[in-house]
């Protein structure tokens, strides 16, 4: 989400109602203006006042509020959303919803917008398996409405199943995809992140000290964006983007072989469909965002055994430089199917801006890409990537700077679909 993007949080009568002052909270902490509309039965449970303190925004509860409808105030609400999210969303407020009810402020404002709408119900788990309410959810999704479904645990009625509130995490998460332009349905992303580990006995590894979190961010903005994401991903301690398909590697060769696998499968029928849309259909994305451990053990011993005072060599092997290799096929798959590919590396160096900007466009050229993202590894964290070089073969060159790596990744992206 774009900082400033403005969200109108409709708060509903759930016990889960308190959740949505931690929610606003981080909402703001992005940037974001939240707009909170509440109901009746929602007051029992949290204060508007919280919620006004929290959002810095006045706080709607009453559709005949003088004051506040004096210039028809829910109307204004409606039309200034970027999206609507309703949580929680109580069983009762859902069956008004498919009614298409709107009797109070909250109703009124998800009736009359045209900004997109986001449910996230929090209810007692028979109610929420309730036929009614399934019909209800299934007829506000025939309608375009989206759904964060509940998630499965204890609940505040004593009872255990699916019910509670989804956590902050995951319905920001269906902010971003709600928002983001959609400008790579029809497209496939694959992106290849994390560390690798080369192992020399069953305890020891030669490896790299970064976590993947750009190649992850990379991979979450891409499914943001309307794309089918394949990540194949090192040893990381990052949390699975939703969405995304993932694949699990140790090792160089098994990066490799697995990039190969799903680069070999771009010539299958489904890549080449004729997507319904404009922009990028057809067109393949592969980022190299992994930290490939350049050598490898030739041999992988049992223990490795060091007497106090002996010398001991370890005999190593190159690793297979993976974007050279996919360049070089590139051709082959581009001529046996309707896909575009474009190939995007990742340099990293500890020199400064002029040696990151030579040692990018050298890797640029040598390895066969369309663009090569610059950063510098000097900083103990080799993730920090607020500001990062974009070079790519049509002699572009721009710095892409940001607060956080999801819109440092998004440059990365549109970068990718301008060659």
């Amino acid at each position: 989400m774009r900082s400033g993007t403005h969200i109108v949080l409709v708060v509903t009568g759930s016990i889960a109602a308190y959740k949505s002052a931690e929610l606003i909270r981080e909402l703001v902490r992005e940037g974001m203006k939240v707009s909170v509309v509440m109901t009746a039965a929602a007051e029992k449970f949290i204060s508007p006042m919280t919620m006004q303190v929290l959002s810095h925004r006045k706080v709607t509860t009453d559709l005949f509020d003088c004051d506040t409808e004096l210039e028809i105030g829910h109307i204004g609400l409606a039309d200034s959303a970027d999206v609507v999210l309703v949580a929680p969303a109580s069983a009762d407020f859902i069956a008004r919803m498919a009614a298409g009810m709107a009797d109070d402020a909250a109703s009124a404002v998800v009736l009359a917008t045209r900004a997109p709408v986001i449910v996230a119900p929090a209810m007692n788990v028979n109610m929420w398996e309730n036929p009614a309410t399934q019909e209800n959810i299934q007829r506000l999704e025939d309608r375009g409405i989206y759904f964060v479904d509940p998630e499965d645990g204890d609940l505040a009625c004593g009872w255990q199943g699916i019910g509670r509130l989804a956590g902050n995490n995951t319905i920001i998460t269906a902010l971003r995809y709600v928002t983001a332009g959609k400008d790579l349905v029809g497209s496939h992303v694959i992106v290849a992140a994390g560390p690798t580990q080369e192992a020399v006995d069953k305890l020891q590894y030669i490896g790299s000290r970064v976590s993947g979190a750009l190649g992850y961010a990379v991979a979450r903005a891409a499914f943001f964006r309307g794309a089918r994401v394949s990540l194949v991903t090192g040893p990381t301690e990052l949390e699975t983007p939703y969405g995304v398909e993932v694949y699990s590697v140790e090792t160089a060769l098994e990066m490799r072989q697995k990039m190969f696998e799903l680069f070999d499968s771009l010539t299958s029928t489904e890549a080449s469909i004729d997507w319904p849309v404009k922009g990028s259909k057809g067109t393949t994305l592969v980022f190299m965002a992994a930290s490939v451990s350049r050598f490898r053990a030739v041999e992988v011993e049992e223990r490795l055994t060091i007497v106090e005072g002996e010398k001991k060599s370890i005999k190593l092997v190159p690793n297979p430089d993976i974007l050279l290799e996919l360049s070089k096929k590139r051709s082959e798959i581009e001529s046996s199917s309707k896909s575009r590919i474009r190939l995007v590396g990742f340099s990293s160096s500890v020199g400064d801006e002029d040696e990151l900007l030579a040692q990018a466009r050298e890797k640029l050229t040598r390895k066969g890409a369309d663009v090569m993202v610059g950063n510098s590894a000097a900083s103990e964290n080799l993730d920090v990537a607020e500001r990062v070089w974009l070079v790519d073969r049509q002699g572009r060159q721009e710095e892409a700077s940001a607060s956080d790596k999801g819109q440092i990744a998004d440059k990365i992206i549109s970068s990718a679909l301008k060659v």
